[in-house]
């Protein structure tokens, strides 16, 4: 996840757990940092990445207080189980090599 695009949004906040959105909000702030420090020395060339990144600080706060008071809980991911049809035809070409072996 970039911080300051267009991919860190709340649904996107939703999936990802208490730690990692931590460690995505210090990330966050130090490259919040490091902006204001190109600004202040003129080598910023894209201001309105400072804008983005305090929106996504915002985000990621707003979601985890969300989370203490119970408005918002972590949603987990979906996850992508095989179906029945491949396994079984896998399960039946195993014996058919074993036998011409």
């Amino acid at each position: 996840m970039t911080i300051g695009s267009k991919n860190l949004t709340t649904t996107d906040l939703d999936i990802i757990e208490d730690a990692v959105l931590v460690e995505e909000l210090k990330k966050a702030k130090e490259e919040l940092f490091n902006l204001r420090f190109q600004s202040a020395t003129g080598q910023l060339e894209s201001h309105g990445r400072i804008k983005a990144v305090k929106r996504d600080i915002a985000r990621i706060f707003t979601v985890m207080r969300e989370r203490e008071l119970g408005i918002r809980a972590v949603v987990a991911a979906p996850v992508a189980t095989e179906k029945p049809a491949k396994a079984a035809k896998a399960k039946s070409a195993t014996p058919a090599e074993t036998e011409e072996a």
